[in-house]
């Protein structure tokens, strides 16, 4: 599983023009799933994610979690994630999850994140959208849990 977050100001997500989802301060995180993925690299993202100190602190040290800082956290789907551009210049998504599995991922993820931090919105699964992020720092950091089990 892999995850981009962003440190934000507030991020949007709107489908067909229509407006879905929006945080104000907190975390943008867009989410890519590979067919090799379990419930343990959703568990390890979702606690990386909650408790991630990237918020200032009163001295300017980035010391604070997303429950320290009252903020939200806006989940994204996001397949190409797992683009392989290394050959050629067409990516290839090979390595990324089935839509119909990595549906059921996200959604599974998605009630992972709210069980340990409640305020969580999300984009829509295999939608097109058109996501507005205002990354504060800017500060992104770069998960992925592919190594780890």
């Amino acid at each position: 599983m892999r995850a981009v977050i962003q440190r934000v100001t507030r991020a949007t997500v709107e489908v067909d023009g229509n407006i879905i989802a929006s945080i104000n301060k907190g975390l943008c995180v867009l989410v890519g799933f590979t067919a090799t993925d379990t419930e343990k690299d959703l568990q390890y993202i979702c606690q990386k994610i909650t408790g991630l100190r990237i918020f200032d602190d009163e001295d300017a040290c980035m010391n604070l979690s997303i429950a320290d800082v009252n903020g939200e956290i806006l989940l994204v789907p996001q397949f190409t994630l797992y683009g392989d551009a290394r050959k050629g210049r067409r990516p290839s998504y090979s390595l990324a999850m089935k839509p119909e599995e990595a549906s059921q991922f996200f959604d599974t993820f998605v009630s992972l994140c709210k069980q340990q931090y409640p305020r969580v919105q999300q984009g829509k699964f295999q939608a097109y959208m058109q996501v507005f992020i205002t990354n504060d720092g800017p500060v992104t950091i770069l998960l992925d849990s592919s190594r780890l089990f």
